[in-house]
């Protein structure tokens, strides 16, 4: 079994939202912490990590709590960047591959960063039969959102959505208004199956795809 590729010094930022691999991410950049970082990783056509805060707060204020977060995130990788300002940049980023935290450190300018290993990406899993309706309640959601507001975008699924269980979940998991925390959990799930298995619990409960 080949053993898992690793990344050192990785730049983390820590976020109040879950990053999906194939998702899309919007920020505002004005940290002088993450400045810096961003423009490197762009001009080294390289990723950064995106992992959810267990606790603290994305902009650190005085008195806020210390920055915890979870060990699995996602590496962003910069499709766009705008600075319309000094001391500000836009961002738009795509998730990819997901990670572990083996060693973290807190730089003197407070940038994170982490020694990582890769897990291992989603396989290919046909959504079964009885998993069809999370599919095409998808499309029927994916549509309405369109109708509503024409600047709606979701990430371009592959050939077959239908056949991909991990993207559909993927897809459900950034759509569905669940605590932040239930996300994290179905996000470091390294089975696909299992992950749309209980996304669909979580839209029978709710009716959506009942």
């Amino acid at each position: 079994m080949p053993h898992p590729l690793a990344l050192s010094s990785l730049p983390l930022f820590p976020l109040g939202t879950v990053l999906f691999p194939g998702g899309a991410l919007s920020l505002r950049v004005f940290e002088v912490r993450y400045l810096d970082m961003v423009r490197k990783c762009q001009q080294a056509g390289a990723p950064f990590g995106v992992v959810a805060l267990r606790s603290g707060e994305e902009v650190r204020r005085a008195g806020a709590p210390e920055e915890r977060f979870h060990d699995v995130g996602t590496l962003a990788v910069i499709e766009q960047l705008e600075s319309p300002q000094a001391g500000l940049i836009h961002l738009q980023c795509r998730g990819t591959e997901r990670f572990r935290i083996q060693q973290r450190s807190q730089l003197p300018h407070g940038l994170w960063v982490a020694d990582v290993e890769l897990c291992p990406p989603d396989q290919a899993v046909a959504v079964p039969p009885d998993l069809e309706r999370t599919a095409t309640a998808l499309a029927q959601v994916v549509a309405q959102l369109r109708l509503r507001d024409p600047d709606f975008t979701m990430p371009s699924p592959p050939s077959d959505p239908l056949a991909d269980c991990g993207w559909v979940a993927n897809r459900w998991c950034e759509l569905l208004p669940v605590p932040p925390e239930l996300k994290q959990q179905l996000m470091a799930l390294d089975n696909p199956l299992l992950r749309l298995e209980l996304v669909g619990d979580v839209l029978e409960r709710t009716g959506i795809a009942s």
